[in-house]
């Protein structure tokens, strides 16, 4: 009797992979912070002296350089710590497992609960490549049976922070990126979403 390894895709396995993750950003975090430490520097700390001068002791390069990893880790340490949120809520939230468990089409693939009615030009939509009369098959952690209110929750809580979208177009499946944010236009996604069918 074969050992069967569970699917990479399930909520527990990307719990781990990004709890693993997550332990990969702060131990990258912990070695910049001690690189401000060792330089007696915090990110507020001044880099010049009082006439303006560069300061003689510490290492300007490399606590600019740290503390510009650190705003970078700190940021994608929050969007991981999203994911796990997001994961987690798959794993225990029963609503969430009655959707997943809900019956398949018959190819066994998620059918569209949205259909994308307009794209404004230089929106973040049109930006991830997202396109008028695209079917939205999954919205971040949004499938079928969830309300299109679900979706601007998902987005009003991932701003700036990127969410993957699974669409049908012209029959073909095409995962795009979306980073949801403030621009020239209304709202965060520069796009209307309407139920499908």
């Amino acid at each position: 009797m074969g050992y069967t390894l569970p699917s990479p895709d399930s909520p527990r396995e990307q719990i781990r992979a990004l709890t693993a993750e997550k332990e990969s950003i702060e131990s990258q975090l912990e070695a910049q912070i001690s690189i401000l430490k060792a330089n007696n520097a915090t990110m507020q700390s001044p880099l010049v002296d009082p006439d303006g001068f560069p300061r003689a002791d510490i290492d300007i390069y490399a606590v600019r350089g740290a503390r510009v990893r650190v705003i970078e880790l700190r940021n994608d340490l929050g969007g991981v710590m999203s994911k796990i949120g997001t994961a987690l809520e798959r794993v225990y939230d029963p609503a969430v497992v009655a959707q997943m468990e809900g019956p398949p089409s018959e190819e066994g693939e998620q059918r569209p609960f949205a259909k994308v009615n307009g794209v404004a030009p230089g929106s973040p939509a049109a930006e991830a490549g997202l396109q008028r009369e695209d079917l939205i098959v999954k919205f971040g952690s949004v499938v079928q049976g969830s309300l299109l209110q679900s979706v601007a929750e998902l987005v009003g809580a991932n701003e700036n922070r990127s969410i993957t979208i699974k669409v049908l177009r012209e029959d073909k499946v095409v995962f795009l990126t979306l980073v949801p944010k403030k621009w020239g236009g209304r709202g965060m996604l520069g796009c209307h979403i309407v139920p499908y069918p």
